[in-house]
């Protein structure tokens, strides 16, 4: 629970330490979301089906649906509360749900997630799961300028296809914690894949996205191809875009933090083996990805990433941007619209098993 609790200026550390030379390493907005609601709904992969193949679990604004056409609603003005420690972001972020695959009798349980943390009145006040959010400027320039992210704005980063180490996304990685967490993420000891031991502390993945920006499309046909890394090695933001994506937007990180400790069985471990399964089929990990849906209030989001520049600003005290009350982000959650047991409280419902066991069949 400590790490969790330190993570930011542990980070912070990391990145001074590793680039003495940058003078903004380490400028950036690290901030919570409780979780907002687990079901099987995806507005960017399916958009309008209900359920959509696999669950998610996702914080922010409450206007999440199935269908969210950017040419009709905007998040800042649909929603009337957000899960997030900004009180003027109603984006969406999230990712694929854990389950534990029993190898006694095959039967799937979820996987909890580690208590988030909101520190706004001097105090740490657990959360029920939720994402650590990250919203960072360039590591290795001396103009850190970025653009925000315009009303309509989508990504996705990871591959869902993703099986094996070859076909691994960059921006994607899991850390085994309890094993000293004092490093850059996405970097060794991390890796693309779930670890193939037990975990004293649980399991972290990592989702970071692109740095870069085609400056024209606020969406692709594959969620992707309108963002980039940047054209250095690592995924972490440098100093140079690519000619295709030359505007330098905000590099956006999910952390999510699994608690595994009810699955530490070494019998679960034997030979290589782990017992870890992503809702959408993946018992390797390389395919975690993750979805962003921009729903910032105004020029609120530039406001604050132009504050990190000065001295008023880091994680989740920018002078900049308002900040609401640990209640008020308690109390923002929505109603599952599809319902069925995704296994919040044990066991999932047959057609949540179902489609997890049609979807290894097939992607294995």
């Amino acid at each position: 629970m400590l790490c969790r609790i330190l993570a930011a200026a542990a980070l912070l550390r990391v990145f001074q330490d590793g680039a003495a030379q940058n003078v903004n390493a380490g400028r950036l907005l690290r901030f919570s979301c409780n979780q907002l609601v687990i079901e099987r709904i995806d507005p960017l992969v399916t958009p309008g089906m209900s359920p959509s193949p696999h669950t998610h679990q996702r914080g922010g604004g409450n206007s999440f649906n199935a269908t969210m056409d950017p040419d009709k609603m905007d998040p800042a003005l649909a929603s009337t509360c957000t899960s997030c420690t900004y009180a003027e972001d109603f984006s969406n972020y999230w990712t694929a749900s854990l389950y534990f695959r029993s190898p006694e009798n095959g039967s799937y349980k979820m996987v909890p997630q580690q208590p988030n943390f909101i520190g706004l009145d001097s105090v740490r006040h657990p959360l029920s799961g939720g994402l650590s959010i990250y919203y960072m400027v360039p590591f290795h320039s001396a103009n850190q300028k970025v653009v925000a992210f315009r009303p309509g704005f989508r990504m996705i980063s990871g591959d869902p296809a993703a099986r094996s180490e070859e076909g691994k996304f960059a921006g994607i990685c899991h850390r085994c914690n309890g094993n000293g967490e004092g490093f850059i993420p996405c970097s060794a000891p991390d890796a693309s894949g779930f670890p193939a031991r037990i975990c004293p502390e649980g399991i972290r993945a990592s989702v970071v996205f692109p740095s870069c920006w085609d400056g024209k499309n606020l969406d692709s046909p594959d969620h992707r191809s309108h963002v980039a890394y940047w054209s250095g090695s690592g995924v972490l933001a440098g100093a140079e875009c690519p000619a295709s994506h030359p505007v330098r937007i905000p590099q956006l990180m999910y952390e999510i933090n699994w608690d595994t400790a009810a699955f530490n069985d070494p019998s679960y471990f034997e030979g290589g083996r782990q017992p870890f399964v992503y809702s959408f089929g993946d018992a390797t990990g390389h395919g975690q990805h993750g979805d962003y849906l921009f729903g910032w209030q105004g020029d609120a989001l530039q406001r604050g990433m132009d504050a990190l520049l000065g001295d008023d600003c880091l994680n989740d005290a920018c002078v900049a941007l308002k900040s609401q009350s640990v209640q008020d982000v308690l109390k923002c959650t929505k109603k599952t619209q599809v319902p069925e047991a995704v296994g919040t409280g044990g066991e999932c419902e047959s057609s949540v098993a179902l489609a997890l066991v049609l979807s290894l069949a097939v992607r294995v």
